[in-house]
């Protein structure tokens, strides 16, 4: 295959990028998206000519480290996959492919496809942990946990932090992200104790990461690769309220005290 590519080459952050065209000539259709950009990227660096910076670690779709916008689609075109499972058979012989990193406020950009993600990580270090304080914590298998409630939990613990949701969502909300990580702790016995406290806080620090607002567009769970649903954000809003409620009535009889 013989493809001409688009991409974003921004040498740093706070200097302008601009779009670059490349010619990836002798491609594989049995090859991954990445691999295709580490051909390009052997051909660039044997030009002496600085290569294309993307995210990448485990290549298999589960450390959510690629992310990139490809034809204006978080991770391309196939459903339900990352940009490292995307294989070039996905294309066709002379197509134009544009390649950019996510865009919102909260993910800067570092250098060329490269985003600073590192607002999930606050994100998830605001929820704090799952606490046992009457003694060791009890063998996962001895409580009893109904199916529905812990296909739920899996299904949101499924989430790889991958930002897909952020750069798809025209708010740049990272609901979905967020709502996923309460949503799987919240269903499970273990995570009863520091439920709603979680809910305020992760909501909490997601607004202060400067992302956007949730208007439930769905954008989201279209392009999330591992396929969470936007029912999720209807939970984290579910434990917010009453997390919001309950520490109302608690400052109130604080005060009446």
């Amino acid at each position: 295959m013989n493809l001409t590519l688009h991409v974003w080459r921004q040498p740093e952050a706070g200097t302008p990028g601009r779009i670059v065209p490349y010619e990836a000539t002798d491609i594989s259709p049995d090859m991954s998206f990445l691999e295709m950009l580490d051909i390009v990227n052997e051909r660039l660096v044997a030009k002496g000519e600085d290569p294309i910076a993307f995210d990448h670690d485990c290549r298999e779709g589960i450390c959510g480290s690629c992310g990139m916008m490809i034809n204006g689609t978080a991770h391309g075109p196939m459903r339900l996959t990352t940009a490292c499972q995307l294989h070039m058979r996905s294309f066709r012989d002379g197509d134009e492919i544009w390649v950019e990193p996510w865009r919102a406020k909260a993910f800067p950009v570092i250098k060329d496809l490269v985003v600073d993600r590192g607002a999930f990580d606050r994100i998830i270090q605001a929820g704090g942990f799952v606490s046992a304080p009457t003694g060791g914590a009890q063998d996962a298998n001895a409580i009893p946990i109904p199916k529905l409630d812990a296909d739920d939990a899996m299904d949101a613990a499924a989430c790889i932090g991958c930002g897909a949701c952020v750069a798809a969502c025209p708010n740049a909300s990272a609901s979905l992200f967020t709502a996923a990580k309460i949503s799987h702790l919240g269903a499970l016995p273990q995570g009863q104790p520091e439920r709603y406290r979680r809910a305020l806080a992760m909501v909490a620090q997601m607004d202060l990461e400067n992302f956007g607002g949730c208007t439930l567009f769905g954008e989201c769970q279209e392009a999330c690769p591992k396929g969470i649903s936007i029912d999720t954000i209807m939970t984290m809003n579910r434990d917010y309220i009453v997390a919001t409620v309950t520490e109302r009535e608690e400052r109130a009889e604080a005060g009446a005290g």
